[in-house]
Parts: C-alpha cells; structure tokens; sequence
C-alpha cells in the first residue's frame, strides 16, 4: 500500500510551510507529496496568507526535494490552456528530475472563479476531454513533428509539442464517481483512478466500473492504479485524536466515520477495509499544515503495519 501526503493550502499555508512539509514527507518516507489546485478558501477562517499556485509550488519543491513523487489532485481544467499547461507540467517534470504526476480535472469551485476573474465555463467536461487529449498529445508528439488538434473548445496548429517531460510517460490521473463519462476518460488516458474522500463500499462499486471500462477500452484493468483521498485524523489516545480534530474544525466521531481517524491500529484497520474494497494507494489529507508530529505518528507506527 503506498501512502501519500495530499495538503489543501488555500485553507491557510504559504509557500515556506509547504516546503516544510514536503520535506517532512520525504525524511519520513512517504512515497508523494501532492496539493489542491484551489484559489479561495473554503469555510469560514483567516483567509492569510492567501492562495499559492499549484504549479508554481511543485516548481518550488522540486528543487528542494529529491526522492517524493509531485503532483495534484486535481489539477483544474479551468484555470490554465491546455497547451499552457503541457509546457509547465513538462518543465516541473524536468526540474524535479522525472518525479511529477499529473492530476486533471473538470473544476467546480465557482465562487473561486468569480473572486479572481476566471472564466467559469457552464460544460467543463467536455473541455475536460479536449484537455487531456491535448496534453498528453503534445507530451506524446516524437520531437521533429509537430501536433495539431480540431477541437470544438481548443484549436492547435503545427504546434512543436516542446518542451517534453523528464519521463517517457508522466502518470495521469482521473478521478471522481461519474459512472459514464469519467470512467471512460480514465480508460482512454489515465495512469491512476482516484476516489476522493468515499466509502469503502462506495469504492470498491466504483472501482468496478472503472476496471470494466478500462478492460471494455482494450487494456488491461491492472494497468491503473486504484486509490483513495480520505482525511487523517491519527493520534495515540482519544483525546489526541479529538485534539486534532478539534484543529480542523472537526467531530472525532464524524471522522472515525468517513475518514482515517482514531488511533494507529484503528486506523490500519480501516485501510486494510479500502484495500479489500481494491485500493493500492491512500493519500491522507492532511489539514493543520502546522502538526508535523501528526506526519511522524503516520509514518512511524501505521505505515510499518501495512507492509
């Protein structure tokens, strides 16, 4: 089971604490650290230090790092041309060494679009479609030739399709419980199926759909990676876990529930739950940006038991 670190920082971090944590994941041995691509908090809270760039961060940390995957969950479709964001994914890539992966999405957030003047398009998925087509077109273009893609929503033209990637293939994600359209798009392009904060159950039904649209696609359903993003609440007593519930905003009770909360063995248990219902990989959420012995707790005494 590999274990990832997934932060949300326009809840309220700036760039130098999530260069702390992405180094904490990486001296803890935690295989990624991955963000939110959002704009504008979410909830009620201090508001500062203000948004960070999901890209310009990565950029950030991959020159601090040197072990951990990079990436997002998810990226949002609405905020960048897809051409655009072929040349920053593939430069991050390059900076990092080969260690970036690459989460898409349509983008819901509308109220983050309305605070910074982004477009908020009423169809998104099918810009969605065209995004991935056209990254991963311009990222598969053999260098001398060139890429051009009809769209109804993006038009290219003898595009040189540079610069390209560090690695030959950069792992794409999809995400999401659409029974139609999303599990085709992760048939046709993604590397890796994410199921964001869902039951065990509701997982392992939507894993099967997914895995049946892949086989339906002509590959292989173990091609992907399955896996889940569920918010960590760990602590060595009941009244550490409360504690860092309560500086999140959050019931104890509610996140034993829906999340990965309790003690180390409660929390092992309720992975070994997600692993049967066919996930490989968890991203713990983490929240209070600022707790860093939370981070220590996870690798040091749940990690050693899923091995």
């Amino acid at each position: 089971m590999d274990l990832r670190i997934f932060t949300e920082p326009q809840q309220g971090a700036g760039y130098e604490t999530l260069l702390r944590v992405a180094q904490a994941t990486e001296q803890l041995g935690f295989d990624a650290f991955f963000r939110s691509d959002h704009y504008l908090r979410m909830g009620d809270g201090d508001p500062l230090p203000g948004p960070t760039d999901a890209w310009v961060t990565l950029a950030g940390l991959a020159r601090e790092t040197s072990r951990i995957r990079l990436g997002t969950l998810m990226t949002a479709g609405t905020f960048r041309l897809p051409g655009v964001l072929a040349i920053q994914v593939a430069q991050v890539d390059a900076m990092s060494g080969g260690r970036v992966e690459f989460g898409l999405g349509a983008g819901w957030f509308a109220e983050e679009h309305t605070a910074y003047g982004i477009p908020f398009p009423k169809e998104k998925f099918p810009r969605l479609e065209e995004q991935l087509a056209i990254v991963t077109g311009l990222w598969g273009t053999p260098v001398g030739e060139t890429f051009s893609f009809r769209g109804e929503h993006y038009q290219l033209t003898d595009s040189p399709a540079l610069p390209k990637p560090a690695q030959e293939r950069v792992p794409v994600l999809v995400g999401g419980m659409g029974k139609v359209r999303t599990p085709r798009l992760a048939a046709k392009y993604a590397d890796e199926f994410n199921i964001p904060f869902r039951s065990a159950a509701e997982s392992a039904e939507q894993f099967a759909v997914v895995r049946a649209a892949v086989e339906e696609s002509g590959r292989k359903a173990d091609e992907l990676v399955y896996s889940n993003a569920l918010v960590a609440c760990v602590g060595r007593t009941d009244a550490e876990v409360a504690r860092r519930a309560a500086a999140i905003g959050r019931d104890a009770a509610e996140l034993r529930a829906d999340g990965l909360a309790g003690t180390p063995a409660e929390v092992v248990e309720k992975i070994g739950v997600y692993r049967e219902a066919g996930c490989q990989r968890i991203y713990f959420q983490i929240l209070d940006l600022d707790d860093l012995d939370h981070l220590e707790l996870i690798a040091s005494e749940v990690g050693p038991q899923l091995d």
